[in-house]
């Protein structure tokens, strides 16, 4: 058995055995016996590498930053990667040279190219914001870069772990930020009072509206109750002016009554005056005693003995005595008191 030995390998590792110039076995996770003088062991990992990497780069207003952040790949095509590196084994099982140490300095290399590339088209606040957006940018230049594609070299990550500007520029970014914080605060406050004067503002105006519609309101009625007021005036003149117009027809009706009146009277005096003269004339010739006789008849009887009482006072010196008793006055005043 001298001259032959025993390789195994992991899955996720890739043996190719080379002899005479030819690939005499390869795959993933083989084991096999090989003899070492004749043949060429090369194993190319093909499991997923994290490599961490931090480099300086400039913004685009010259401001430098500090980009620190994680990469992973794999070896997707493995006879590309062993024809362009040396992944060949000694005899003692190690690498025979520096070449699989250098892949991943070779993709950190081309990532660093791809993110100078961004980070010089963006200033320091836009880099220090656009985290996301530079990952998906580099990514995308990874995964189109002819270099790595020769390799053989798959990207499934990366990743942005921080963007640090240099200490002076972060406390005066600190700075601004927090003035323009205190700015926003002081902004808010000027807000909010210039809100509440404005809405103190509005409720004076509400009041104010309000006085000038209570006071519309009460200039309406008293506009009304003037109205009325003249209404009831006007209704209380003209009651007047009619209550005079009445008055004045009733005078008027008055007078014309009293005319009338007095007329009627005139022309009744005129018909007595008339039937007296009349009378007169008629009893003119006749004799008094006679008159007396007439004018007596329908007397009371008190009044005939008046009559008599006047006739003997008429004749008294004709008559030498006259006695009356008392009978006869008790007789004549009795039917008077009854009376």
């Amino acid at each position: 058995m001298f001259g032959f030995r025993y390789i195994k390998s992991e899955p996720t590792q890739y043996v190719m055995q080379m002899r005479d110039g030819r690939v005499r076995r390869e795959g993933a996770g083989l084991a096999f016996w090989y003899f070492a003088p004749s043949s060429s062991i090369m194993l190319v990992p093909t499991a997923s590498v994290n490599e961490p990497f931090i480099f300086p780069e400039v913004t685009a207003d010259f401001q430098e930053v500090t980009v620190q952040g994680q990469i992973t790949y794999r070896v997707a095509e493995p006879k590309r990667t062993a024809a362009l590196l040396n992944f060949t084994l000694n005899p003692k099982g190690v690498y025979a040279s520096e070449d699989p140490q250098k892949l991943s300095q070779r993709l950190i290399d081309q990532v660093q190219v791809a993110m100078r590339a961004e980070v010089q088209a963006l200033t320091l606040t836009e880099v220090l914001a656009a985290s996301d957006a530079l990952v998906a940018s580099v990514a995308a230049l990874l995964r189109a870069n002819a270099a790595l594609e020769a390799l053989g070299l798959e990207i499934l990550g990366l990743s942005l772990l921080a963007v640090r500007p240099k200490p002076e520029t972060a406390k005066a970014l600190e700075a601004e930020a927090r003035e323009a914080l205190l700015r926003r605060a002081d902004e808010a406050i000027y807000s909010r009072r210039n809100a509440a004067v404005e809405q103190e503002r509005r409720i004076k105006e509400n009041e104010l509206s309000t006085e000038i519609a209570v006071e519309n309101k009460k200039r309406e009625v008293r506009e009304a109750e003037m109205e009325a007021q003249r209404a009831v005036q006007e209704r209380r003149l003209q009651i007047q002016r009619e209550e005079m117009a009445g008055k004045i027809g009733l005078e008027q009706q008055n007078q014309d009554l009293v005319a009338l009146a007095t007329a009627n009277a005139k022309a009744e005096a005129d018909a007595r005056a008339y039937g007296l003269s009349a009378m007169m004339n008629a009893f003119g010739d006749a004799d008094p005693k006679v008159l007396q006789a007439l004018a007596s008849v329908g007397m009371k009887p008190g009044q005939l003995m008046a009559l008599a009482f006047r006739d003997l006072a008429d004749n008294a010196a004709k008559i030498g005595q006259l006695n009356v008793s008392p009978d006869l006055l008790r007789e004549m005043l009795q039917p008077a008191a009854r009376g």
